[in-house]
């Protein structure tokens, strides 16, 4: 039996050897407010390439910017399965981009796979080509809220967030999981991203002197929404970033304001899935940096995932909707598998984990059983 399997292998590798590159689109936020974001995700997609070298599997990507703006991700999607013609795409990084490239996937039939973006609608829309590697805003939400049960006793909640796609699913998300919970909804306040001042928003905020304040945004307005509310003396129990701008390493730098905020996250070097901690070595090395953001990892693997079924099937889109359909993965972000459940159509199941900002670094400190260092609760300013 073990013979035969790895003969099996074996042929598979030949064959794959002598076939064809198979063609991939990329959408990713190469320029933009949302470009250092990009950055991790090529860092992920270069050391995916890499790897699908060594094992034989010959890819073309072709790569298109989007500037994070939906308009411009519609665009760059039509072009890739109309133009260049590829077997699928990988991408786009934000909620409103890949809701928008979701329904040409529809169209044209052909497979999207979502690395990142985490809005629950994206694959709540019954849709038979979109598929998504990423948990989703209810996952964030109710792993940075019921850790803080466990560590405290928060009574009250007060909800901050950009008014975007993502930010109003993160926002909905923490809303409807807070109630299922018993904690009271105090305040709830949506913002323009990319204001310059939020200090009367806050203000109102630390009126209502709630224990949690839950935060999704991304990297520019978070770092400013932590150096005024500092300005105004808001101090919660615990603040809960709902990942994405949280979870990156330029927030993480500003210590006087970054310290002992939470972020929910898909990845982290600790955990013990396969792969993981030498996927964290390789990119710290080829890169030169001293975090690995889960954006990385989340690329790495969508990219791995879509490369292998496609040249399986020759880059033939139906045959590959067939193939993530059944298929099975086991890697740096464990088990991969796209199911239908609650609502939810082609959604991978993922475990989510908490990190804590600790002196200028993100540390694994949830579920315990991930955790590598223990949490600051209650927050105090440094």
């Amino acid at each position: 039996m073990r013979k035969g399997i790895l003969s099996s292998l074996l042929a598979f590798g030949l064959a794959l050897q002598g076939q064809s590159p198979v063609k991939i689109g990329i959408i990713n936020c190469l320029t933009g407010t949302q470009a250092p974001i990009g950055e991790y995700m090529s860092n992920g997609y270069k050391l995916a390439l890499e790897d699908l070298k060594k094992q034989g599997i010959p890819v073309q990507l072709v790569i298109e910017d989007d500037t994070g703006k939906p308009q411009v991700s519609m665009s760059a999607m039509e072009k890739l399965v109309t133009r260049d013609q590829v077997a699928a795409v990988v991408g786009p990084y934000s909620s409103a981009c890949a809701s928008a490239a979701s329904k040409l996937a529809e169209k044209y039939r052909v497979p999207l796979l979502v690395p990142v973006a985490s809005k629950e609608e994206i694959t709540r829309q019954n849709l038979k080509y979109v598929y998504r590697l990423s948990a989703t805003t209810e996952d964030y939400a109710s792993i940075l809220i019921s850790m803080a049960q466990k560590l405290g006793k928060p009574r009250t909640m007060a909800i901050l967030n950009e008014n975007t796609d993502f930010g109003t699913s993160g926002a909905k998300s923490a809303k409807a999981y807070a109630g299922q919970v018993g904690i009271q909804v105090v305040a709830e306040e949506a913002y323009a991203a990319g204001s310059p001042d939020y200090r009367s928003t806050l203000a109102k905020i630390k009126a209502k002197n709630p224990d949690l304040v839950f935060m999704v945004s991304y990297v520019a307005d978070g770092i400013l929404l932590m150096r005024q509310a500092r300005e105004v003396g808001l101090a919660p129990q615990a603040f809960l970033g709902a990942g994405a701008g949280f979870a990156s390493s330029e927030f993480a730098r500003e210590k006087a304001i970054s310290n002992d905020v939470f972020s929910s996250t898909q990845w982290t070097p600790d955990v013990n899935w396969p792969g993981a901690k030498d996927f964290a070595k390789r990119y710290k090395a080829a890169f030169g940096k001293d975090e690995v953001p889960y954006h990385a990892a989340n690329a790495y693997a969508s990219l791995m995932v879509m490369a292998e079924a496609a040249a399986k099937v020759g880059g033939d889109r139906e045959k590959l909707r067939a193939a993530l359909d059944g298929g099975k993965w086991n890697g740096i972000m464990g088990e991969v598998q796209f199911v239908d459940y609650s609502g939810y159509t082609n959604q991978n199941h993922h475990q989510m984990l908490v990190e804590q900002i600790q002196d200028g670094k993100h540390e694994t400190v949830w579920p315990p059983q991930y955790a590598i260092k223990k949490p600051h609760y209650p927050f105090k300013w440094k």
